[in-house]
């Protein structure tokens, strides 16, 4: 049974008084910073907290940050949330994503924190996504001020473990939607409420500088000297502050915590992944169940800010929840499970346990719409996000399954390799895995170019099956994400990869297939001159990282229940516009053509209480011919107003973005709009030829 559903209590009764102002941040070049401080009533200095992204303070992510940064100021912190330069009301030019800019202006702002006199001199960073990401970035640069950070769903590797590549392949799905996106967010004009008269000089120059994401992106198709910048994972040693690396299970981040759990200090870092989409662990979205969060932020900071021993530090090393069989759904307000420690990672109470395939060689050619039941690659807490029934994306690949019996017999298309390690790793209660499955394949191919999907699926009784975890491997990167080697035609060749971690109960009575696809759209772009593989079972196997019961586990792990501080008061207005699905998939039968329509749902319309009136409307769209990789086209369209009543200031977005291709050459089309009233200001069109190279 599910526990019980945590929504999260409002506090109002802190220990200290509280007081906000905005000011902004002086850098060394003369641009000023917008800033958001809020602070504890008290003569006391105080340690900082910092958190630092471009998605505008003052209205995109103001409810979010009004739920923690005065609940961090009640409890003793002063609480500072920055728009980065070129974003929100801050002045200058925005730049790349984790731009050397970024990332230098981020120490500067540290630097200011750590010299104010309410300040004690010591800063913590937080952050999730792209906070998150540049929390652990600049804790790689190591300012001296920087004591301790919290990233939440954030990386540690930007080519492999982002929003623009997977395995080596490209990420269909958000290297677009999200470029598309930022696109979007990047043209939005500063607010006069905030900056004044300057607010349309500022705006044009900012648009003047404004070029997509997605052309630098998909100019790097393999793992370069582009994304090692920013990536901690080339020198996990830079890291001086203590971390506490937080994911969860259905964030496409997760594998980060297991790498910083294994690479970092054990004396200055903790890990923790739970149920949770990409979302705070406190926010109450599905699945849950949330934690008190915040509260537990605050034990981490108390030790390494304020020197107080608050018991955070002998923790187990990595704490994880292991979520329990459940049937298939696309959300969950919270999963079955329990919390589990690991006191070392690699953990002595995981064993990798191999398992062999058995059957004939097996031609896998899968149809090109093979991935639209994958569910979203960010799950943000939707009804539509997490991956339906598996059974139609079973049938489009190659399955092996095996049994999972309480004495651990297996019977069906697998056998245990190793009996004794099959025995060990079974119990009455059926099967636990926790890290990252691993695959080997035995597979010919007759093209250069290709790749291949693994998922791990929970089948029940009743034939439903549930996606656990999946992984991809572009076949050209099968020696290295770095470099690109052509398959051989014709050759048999063995290639491993992993698939993302997950925490998992396999109960007795049910079976664990690995299901085998050479497409998987729209996550991942089909390559041009892929016919599939011929997959051998005879040296393939799966590795299960099982985790046998320990005595970590008989240690109490729990955690407060969820509560954040009084809400920021934001409207949603009722319309009369019939609401659209979140995900709808159309089918041409004549055509063979296959049409995924996505509503992001990123909040939609609402009205702030400084009486702002905020709306915004997204529409991605994919579509592929099932037999043609050549098909593949995606387009994203947003609209976006920004509208003060009292100031008689009506702003507009919009732009549209879309990405088709040939066999040489992906082709980038993008247009923004921008309008005062009804003047257009800003009109601009890119249209590129981007070679394909390793996608």
């Amino acid at each position: 049974m599910s526990p019980t559903v945590r929504t999260p209590a409002v506090r109002t009764d802190f220990p200290y008084g509280t007081t906000h102002e905005d000011v902004r941040i002086p850098l060394a070049d003369g641009t000023l910073l917008y800033a958001r401080v809020w602070r504890p009533v008290t003569d006391e200095p105080v340690p900082a907290l910092l958190e630092y992204l471009p998605y505008r303070l003052t209205d995109w992510t103001a409810p979010r940050d009004h739920q923690r940064h005065p609940w961090y100021a009640g409890h003793g912190y002063a609480s500072v949330r920055v728009d980065v330069r070129g974003h929100g009301n801050s002045e200058g030019l925005p730049g790349d994503e984790y731009d050397a800019t970024e990332l230098a202006d981020g120490v500067e702002v540290i630097d200011w924190l750590a010299a104010q006199p309410w300040c004690t001199g010591k800063v913590g960073m937080f952050g999730i996504s792209w906070g998150g990401f540049n929390a652990l970035q600049l804790a790689a640069l190591a300012p001296a001020p920087l004591a301790a950070i919290v990233t939440v769903c954030s990386s540690d590797d930007r080519y492999d473990n982002d929003v623009h590549y997977m395995g080596g392949s490209v990420l269909a799905v958000d290297m677009h939607a999200w470029a598309a996106t930022m696109l979007a967010f990047v043209c939005r004009p500063p607010d006069p409420a905030y900056v004044g008269s300057a607010w349309r000089e500022m705006w044009l120059r900012r648009l003047d500088a404004v070029e997509p994401f997605l052309h630098t992106w998909l100019d790097h198709q393999t793992r370069d000297a582009y994304w090692k910048h920013g990536s901690v994972s080339e020198e996990y040693g830079a890291i001086r502050a203590a971390v506490l690396a937080v994911g969860g299970w259905h964030d496409p981040y997760r594998d980060t915590v297991l790498r910083l759990v294994e690479h970092l200090d054990p004396g200055r870092v903790r890990g923790l992944i739970g149920p949770w989409s990409h979302q705070y662990p406190d926010r109450g979205l599905p699945p849950g169940p949330a934690i008190g969060f915040l509260q537990e932020t605050l034990r981490w900071w108390d030790q390494h800010l304020k020197g107080r021993e608050t018991g955070v530090m002998d923790e187990p090393l990595l704490r994880s929840w292991i979520s329990g069989s459940h049937p298939p759904a696309t959300v969950y307000p919270e999963l079955p499970g329990r919390w589990v420690g690991d006191r070392a990672w690699p953990s002595p109470n995981v064993t990798p346990t191999p398992y062999a395939f058995q059957g004939e060689p097996v031609v896998v050619n899968s149809p090109q719409h093979t991935g639209l039941d994958a569910g979203r690659f960010f799950p943000f807490g939707n009804d539509a996000d997490l991956p339906p029934d598996q059974r139609d994306e079973d049938a489009r690949s190659a399955c092996f399954d095996f049994r999972v019996t309480g004495d651990f017999r297996v019977t069906g298309d697998f056998r245990v390799a190793d009996e004794a390690a099959g025995q060990a790793a079974g119990s009455a209660s059926g099967i636990e895995i926790l890290g990252r499955p691993r695959v080997r394949l035995r597979l010919r191919a007759d093209a250069p170019a290709g790749q291949v999907i693994a998922r791990l699926c929970d089948v029940a009784p009743d034939g439903s099956s549930t996606l656990v975890t999946r992984g991809v491997l572009n076949l050209s990167a099968r020696h290295g994400r770095d470099r690109i080697d052509p398959w051989p035609q014709g050759a048999t060749e063995d290639v491993t990869f992993e698939l993302n971690g997950i925490g998992h109960a396999f109960p007795p009575g049910h079976r664990i297939r690995l299901a085998v696809s050479s497409a998987y759209w729209p996550w991942i772009w089909p390559q041009a001159r892929s016919a599939g593989f011929t997959l051998d079972p005879a040296g393939s196997s799966l590795d299960l990282p099982v985790r046998t019961p320990a005595e970590a586990d008989t240690e109490a792990i729990s955690f407060e229940p969820p509560e954040q501080a009084e809400p920021l008061g934001v409207s949603f207005p009722a319309t009369l516009d019939e609401e659209r699905p979140e995900r709808l998939v159309v089918r041409d039968v004549a055509q063979g053509v296959w049409r995924l329509e996505v509503d992001p749902r990123y909040g939609g319309s609402r009205f702030y209480p400084d009486g702002l009136e905020f709306s915004e409307d997204a529409r991605e769209t994919y579509t592929i011919q099932e037999r043609d990789p050549l098909s593949a086209h995606t387009l994203s369209r947003w609209e976006i107003r920004l509208h003060r009543p009292d100031l008689a200031w009506d702003t507009r977005v919009e732009t549209r973005s879309e990405i088709r291709c040939d066999a040489d050459d992906f082709i980038a089309t993008d247009e923004v709009i921008c309008r005062v009233g009804e003047e257009i200001v800003h009109h601009r069109t890119w249209e590129k030829r981007i070679p394909r190279t390793a996608g």
